[in-house]
């Protein structure tokens, strides 16, 4: 019996979890090298660790990127601090990914939030009343958080009176900023801000 159960509990060790039981992270993969270090793709069956992952700085960037993505669409008063609510949402996100695209859902995401977030910005430079503009590189860490912040909003304004349900529209959302489409509001913005960062420079 003994022997049995070690040989059954060995088995379970050795499964790595798929994410809702269902889409592996074997093969995913972060084409950007930059951003390598950023976007973590540790295997986890939910994406609801309970980490604390705001208690050291640089810490969240060992968050699982499909938390992170939950994360932010915790926000806008009803949806504040519903954490089960944004892993349902992100449940039926992927499923929807996976049917329009017949790719696994993960990578998508991976690839939609390495593309998503500007790589140029403009800050305000200046003392004594005069201001201007000076363009900056982005570090690898804010463009992962802008990409991921920006996919949410774009999603969230997106379903917000429409007949459109809120995962149909975060997983358009993402779909186009892994292609790296227009219609992204990601995009749109990425393009906007990096327009005006090479008017700056």
């Amino acid at each position: 019996y003994g022997t049995v159960s070690v040989l059954y509990w060995n088995q379970m060790a050795a499964k790595t979890p798929k994410l809702f039981n269902k889409w592996s992270f074997e093969e995913v993969k972060v084409a950007d090298l930059s951003l390598q270090e950023y976007i973590t793709t540790t295997p986890v069956a939910v994406p609801h660790s309970g980490g604390r992952f705001q208690k050291r700085r640089f810490y969240k960037a060992r968050c699982p990127v499909v938390e992170r993505m939950c994360n932010g669409l915790m926000f806008k008063m009803r949806g504040n601090g519903r954490k089960l609510q944004a892993v349902r949402l992100m449940k039926h996100t992927l499923e929807i990914i996976h049917l329009m695209t017949e790719q696994n859902p993960v990578q998508v995401i991976v690839d939609a939030v390495s593309k998503g977030g500007p790589r140029e910005d403009s800050t305000r430079v200046g003392s004594g009343g005069v201001v201007r503009r000076q363009a900056v590189d982005v570090s690898p860490l804010r463009r992962v958080n802008e990409a991921i912040y920006m996919m949410c909003k774009g999603a969230r304004e997106s379903a917000f009176r429409n007949l459109k349900t809120m995962p149909e529209c975060l997983a358009d959302e993402i779909m186009n900023a892994a292609k790296g489409s227009s219609n992204s509001y990601a995009i749109k913005k990425k393009d906007e801000i990096e327009r005006s960062a090479k008017a700056n420079r």
